[in-house]
């Protein structure tokens, strides 16, 4: 039964808290945290935790409840809570690298993230954007589109991490096709939703009002819809934002396609802030993470709340079960 692993994340920040919840979890595939496994001790006896901390060796049965499974990566310099340390974005990265090169190698079926913090890491002098970025240049993909979900709505970005000023530029044909072509495969192959009906933001006001706010939904984005929707596609046109989100409309949507990270995002996490999971889709691997950063005031406090990561662990063993990796 090959693993999931989870990435602890920024040291400075919750990502270990959250991940020694895990020991109260029984999973029958294994779980297996990518950490300093000293620091990890500390941490739980420093929020008094009776928590086993085994070193994984490629064990195929669950640890029981009360265990962890952990795969050591060592840390560069101790770790002061809630205060960032450049020397340690090297350690963050290998987390990083590794679940990345197990899941490529068909030695996991996915991962779980817990949150990293992207400023540090660009002042240690690596080029980084995020987890998202970081998996889709791994695997070597022209594009990756990142979703976030709850219970009752799936939201997905046609553009991620972008100033708003560049973001109209960065919605073209080309973008749009490969986004919803993503979109509508993992959604049947991975969700194994066969007909996915998928609403789409327009990226103006009142979707442009006819042209009169702006003319991308007239001169780029609707074009892209119609020839979905010529194709059998359960397709919207470009729809107003603010009115997009109601339940009416929400009712029987798959998927919500929006065009820029803050225009989706905060509905989503609106209705499910802490339980909801953000999927990369695209990947030759599942992937899943927390919503939200690292609260680097919360840590070792004992305060932080771990269900973000528990729904992303469940959502990538359910995604395992349903979509299981050929080598399994």
């Amino acid at each position: 039964m090959l693993p999931l692993y989870v990435t602890s994340g920024e040291p400075a920040g919750i990502g270990p808290d959250i991940c020694l919840s895990l020991a109260k979890r029984i999973d029958e595939r294994p779980l297996v945290v990518l950490a300093d496994i000293e620091m990890l001790q500390q941490r739980a006896n420093l929020l008094g935790l009776n928590v086993e901390l085994i070193a994984y060796q490629g064990q195929v049965a669950s640890s029981l409840q009360g265990q962890l499974f952990v795969e050591h990566v060592p840390l560069a310099k101790p770790v002061n809570l809630g205060q960032l340390d450049s020397a340690n974005a090297a350690y963050v990265l290998e987390q990083l690298r590794r679940s990345a090169d197990y899941a490529m190698s068909g030695q996991s079926v996915g991962v779980a993230t817990a949150p990293v913090q992207k400023s540090i890491i660009n002042e240690a002098g690596i080029a980084f954007s995020g987890h998202t970025e970081f998996y889709q240049e791994f695997a070597g993909v022209d594009r990756v589109v990142m979703m976030l979900a709850t219970k009752t709505l799936r939201v997905a970005l046609a553009t991620t991490h972008l100033p708003l000023r560049d973001v109209p530029a960065a919605i073209s044909p080309e973008r749009l096709h490969q986004v919803l072509d993503i979109l509508i495969h993992d959604l049947k192959t991975k969700f194994k939703i066969s007909a996915p009906r998928i609403l789409v933001c327009g990226l103006n006001p009142h979707a442009g009002e006819g042209g009169y706010l702006g003319r991308e939904e007239i001169e780029v984005i609707n074009p892209v819809l119609e020839s979905y929707r010529a194709q059998g596609v359960n397709m919207s046109l470009s729809l107003p934002a603010d009115t997009l989100f109601t339940p009416e409309n929400l009712k029987d949507a798959d998927a919500v396609l929006a065009m820029y990270h803050d225009q989706g995002l905060p509905v989503l996490k609106s209705q499910g802030f802490g339980e909801a999971v953000n999927i990369t889709l695209g990947l030759p691997f599942i992937r899943t993470s927390v919503d939200h950063g690292t609260a680097l005031s919360l840590a070792g406090t004992g305060q932080a709340k771990a269900s973000s990561l528990h729904v992303a662990v469940d959502l990538a063993l359910d995604l395992a079960r349903i979509s299981p990796s050929p080598s399994l």
